[in-house]
């Protein structure tokens, strides 16, 4: 999947504020091993490194786009590499903390991906993860709902991004069935106030609508796009639009 970043830094405030929260539930260590999975950018990475002293970090991601601009993130602390959450999963290295902020959700099968992350936890460390509640996010409903319609279906072949991600209850049971000492989960609303609907149209366009517009071309891709911006104006057609989007953080020690 091809990533922009500069369409994704355009709302960097937004996105930069469940960071923090997830930064906030982490035990500060010195000298710890950690693991950032799908580090975007890095400049994330590089303010989880900076708060952790004398710790060795390395971010991951499958985006070569996105990676392009970490070099200006790196230091003697940090490393960055090309590699996949799926491959990475599958590696034998553990950590003392692994993170991960806005990246699972790209991942299918989180029944399986989620104990392949806690077992890269070592004894006595920690995991943080942040991601979009995406069952709850009416932005990605509309979205996936236009995309079952024709002449959409057709063109899409039938192919639906349904979200892999589960209840908040299934992942605290994940995480207890897989050796967690102590969690902490929850729902956050982060409100985006934004100018209209065509900004709420560029903040999805940085996500969650590349998979769909990846797989459409032409007068087709240009009609979804249409549609879809219209359908977002009919459901918030005030200025401001305030959407209220949901995200679920999960902190747990094994």
């Amino acid at each position: 999947m091809s990533w922009n970043p500069d369409t994704y830094n355009k709302f960097k405030s937004e996105r930069f504020a469940p960071f923090y929260d997830c930064l906030n539930l982490i035990t500060i260590r010195q000298g710890i091993n950690v693991i950032d999975l799908g580090c975007g950018t890095g400049e994330l990475t590089r303010k989880l490194a900076d708060a952790l002293p004398e710790s060795r970090v390395l971010g991951i991601d499958s985006s070569k786009e996105m990676l392009n601009d970490s070099k200006a993130f790196e230091n003697e602390q940090i490393q960055f590499e090309l590699r996949s959450i799926e491959d990475q999963v599958n590696e034998i290295t553990k950590y003392d903390l692994v993170f991960s902020n806005a990246a699972i959700q790209w991942v299918y099968n989180h029944e399986e991906l989620l104990p392949k992350i806690i077992a890269m936890v070592k004894p006595g460390g920690q995991l943080v993860i942040q991601l979009p509640d995406q069952k709850q996010n009416l932005s990605n409903l509309i979205l996936d709902k236009l995309a079952t319609e024709e002449p959409f279906a057709s063109a899409l072949q039938n192919w639906n991004r349904n979200t892999p991600v589960l209840d908040m209850e299934r992942y605290a049971q994940i995480l207890f069935e897989n050796g967690s000492q102590q969690m902490t989960i929850f729902e956050k609303i982060y409100p985006l106030v934004l100018k209209d609907s065509d900004a709420l149209y560029d903040w999805v366009s940085g996500t969650a609508l590349i998979p769909y517009t990846e797989r459409l071309s032409g007068e087709t891709k240009e009609q979804f796009i249409a549609v879809y911006k219209e359908r977002l104006k009919n459901r918030f057609p005030k200025s401001p639009a305030f959407y209220p989007f949901k995200r679920i953080i999960m902190e747990a020690k094994f």
